[in-house]
């Protein structure tokens, strides 16, 4: 397979990163790589840590593997190269290339489009962290942001610490409610029917208490766009044609993703095996959250971008 020429530029940004990788005791250097090179000899050199290649194209993929060495597949093009950086450290982690407490070296490009002018280290238990609210602002949903913080804490705490000490694993929708009750059928009693309106919205701790028990109960929770637990226990019945899910997700992951993509709702997956949490937009994974001991510090984000 033809291989590009490493620029002497290039080169000395790999050699940086590589020493810093060192100094950091980083578990690994991540190579955001726009162009397939000779990644044989950039794996020899990295002797005290992990290489690992991040692309989205084909061909800088195999170069890798052909090379032996670790492939992360960008599966979309995000939109900021931030948000692609922080999806590659995810995958690396649900591939068990990376762990949730490793420091990271990453190389990638922000201004050469041809060639990588970056580099950044990445403590992964500060980043993994934190959620800003532009990573839910980004979604093109009439679901407030309130009523997702809401939801997406619900389901982290499911996914963190499960209930008396068994890990579960549950699914939320969130919005377009009468869509999604058409959609779906009861599948055990419904606990939230005949309540008022007091008792049934997610702002209500006991609320959100119950709702956590509640969680092992199979089927799925239906919540409005105002924030008010319709339904639980919901068996979805939502078919869409076109859709592909990453190898290893189950039928909760499948009924999220057509969920969404039939009524335009938010979906919220958490994994019983692992506890991560999938949140499904129009069919796809626009956002994974893994668990952490310890809860996310939500972080708002100002007209520049800028965390406050």
């Amino acid at each position: 397979m033809a291989r590009n020429e490493i620029s002497p530029e290039f080169e000395k940004i790999l050699r940086t990163a590589a020493k810093l990788a060192e100094e950091v005791h980083a578990a690994a250097l991540i190579l955001l790589a726009e162009q397939p090179v000779d990644f044989a000899m950039l794996k020899k050199n990295a002797t005290a840590f992990r290489l690992i290649i991040a692309s989205d194209r084909k061909e800088i993929q195999d170069a890798a593997r052909q090379d032996d060495v670790d492939v992360v597949e960008i599966q979309q093009e995000p939109q900021t190269r931030h948000f692609q950086v922080s999806q590659v450290l995810l995958e690396a982690i649900a591939d068990e290339l990376l762990q949730t407490g490793d420091v990271v070296v990453v190389v990638y490009s922000a201004y050469e489009k041809e060639g990588c002018d970056t580099i950044s280290v990445v403590r992964l238990a500060e980043q993994l962290a934190k959620l800003t609210s532009r990573d839910l602002q980004r979604l093109e949903t009439k679901v407030p942001l309130e009523t997702l913080r809401i939801v997406v804490d619900l389901a982290c705490d499911i996914g963190r610490e499960g209930r008396e000490g068994k890990p579960v694993g549950t699914l939320f929708v969130v919005g377009n409610h009468r869509k999604v009750m058409e959609l779906s059928q009861e599948q055990v009693h419904d606990p939230f029917r005949g309540y008022p309106k007091t008792e049934r919205s997610i702002r209500n701790p006991r609320v959100r208490e119950s709702i956590k028990e509640l969680a092992q109960i199979d089927g799925a929770f239906v919540i409005s766009s105002d924030g008010l637990a319709i339904a639980a226990g919901r068996h979805l019945r939502a078919s869409a044609e076109g859709l592909t899910l990453s190898k290893g997700l189950g039928s909760r992951h499948w009924a999220a993703a057509e969920i969404s993509k039939a009524t335009g709702a938010i979906a919220i997956a958490v994994s019983e095996s692992t506890g991560t949490v999938r949140v499904f937009q129009d069919g796809i994974i626009v956002l994974r959250i893994e668990p952490m001991r310890n809860a996310m510090k939500w972080h708002d984000v100002n007209a520049d971008g800028l965390v406050d």
